[in-house]
């Protein structure tokens, strides 16, 4: 996960999350010594996850006998790049973060390699304990000609997998609900400020403005300007925006108007095991679990009871075990199952604002 940058406070929630798991068995499986190797993928002069890193971490995992599963990236490009090279190998891999819906199954009118150009040998070994973009996309358009009441949406994305991906989502979801698209631009995340291209938004006086794309890829900057030139129109972000980071690099005085979307729920709206799972990081740690903790926990608890029910380091059968779960409940997020796709059968999104420095969820979503 990238460890260095504005996107290592989910990053610290999540490694805190993965430990809880750990912890809970001793430290040992089997008389075997559990051991997690915390691997940043992200470098100081980018402040964010690199192709190099992310292909460095995933070679010297496949190159170390002791590796059993590789619990990660972060981001879904990170993903493109490092589960062709895990999946050759036959290395178990899960993440708790990544959404782009490519890496796991084909998208109408998406990239036409995708998923295959992933999975070079043909087998499944990637899951993913959080929803797909197939569903954070469409509900996120579902709420905004629902609840926000629009009948006119401009589309920004990062020019990233992740970013692309699910604006293009969202996207092709308001064509079909009858919306009008007044444009769709894709922003140079190298440029500091966006005022020229808000102007020219405001200009076309949208009901909704939608960015695909992350705190990293200057959402933050996004709803900076949006405020400076005048734009008032509600923004709605995805769940690469769902960190406090995101609150911090815009101001909260430049939210008010802002509905940030998470594949998945919030941790103040989990119940039974997932709000006791809460209430021990909270006394743990002493703060408040970011988005994605519960979901480190639960990519590490997956993993952990496979384990367990092999018994021995065995790559091949920890893989094939872990994927074959089904009626999971020993996590913190209820009963689930991988499908045979390596995808959740969880599809539930948590759409929030922004109040008192913190997101409060306004609708959970459930896709049945």
């Amino acid at each position: 996960m990238p460890r260095t940058g504005s996107a290592r406070g989910q990053t610290d929630t999540i490694f805190n999350g993965i430990k809880m798991a750990i912890e809970e068995y001793g430290g040992q499986i089997a008389g075997m010594k559990i051991v997690y190797l915390d691997w940043d993928d992200a470098d100081a002069s980018s402040q964010s996850w690199t192709s190099e890193l992310e292909k460095a971490n995933a070679t010297k995992a496949i190159a170390d006998p002791d590796v059993v599963a590789y619990i990660g990236p972060y981001n879904s490009g990170a993903a493109k790049v490092s589960m062709p090279l895990l999946n050759e190998e036959g290395l178990l891999q899960v993440s708790p973060a990544v959404t782009h819906t490519g890496l796991t199954k084909k998208v109408p009118g998406g990239d036409p390699t995708e998923p295959g150009v992933y999975r070079p040998s043909g087998k499944v070994t990637f899951g993913r304990v959080c929803p797909a973009d197939d569903t954070q996309g469409p509900l996120a358009a579902d709420f905004a000609k629902d609840e926000l009441k629009a009948k006119t949406v401009f589309v920004m994305d990062d020019k990233e997998l992740y970013g692309q991906g699910v604006a293009g989502l969202f996207e092709r979801r308001c064509k079909e609900l009858g919306l009008d698209i007044l444009g769709h631009e894709s922003i140079n995340v190298k440029q500091n400020e966006f005022g020229a291209l808000m102007t020219t938004v405001k200009g076309k006086n949208p009901d909704v403005v939608y960015f695909g794309g992350t705190t990293q890829s200057k959402g933050g900057q996004i709803a900076k300007d949006m405020k400076n030139v005048g734009l008032t129109c509600p923004l709605v972000v995805p769940d690469g925006c769902y960190e406090l980071a995101f609150i911090t690099s815009a101001g909260e005085e430049n939210l008010k108007n802002c509905y940030v979307t998470m594949g998945g729920i919030d941790p103040s709206k989990l119940t039974g095991s997932g709000a006791e799972f809460v209430k021990k990081y909270k006394e743990k740690f002493g703060n408040d679990p970011e988005a994605y903790a519960v979901y480190g926990y639960e990519a590490a608890k997956v993993v952990l009871e496979a384990i367990k029910k092999v018994g021995k380091k065995d790559r091949a059968e920890i893989l094939k075990t872990t994927l074959a779960t089904k009626d999971f409940d020993k996590g913190a997020l209820g009963k689930w199952g991988f499908d045979e796709n390596g995808d959740t059968t969880l599809q539930n999104m948590t759409i929030s604002k922004v109040e008192g420095g913190k997101f409060k969820p306004v609708k959970i979503v459930d896709r049945k």
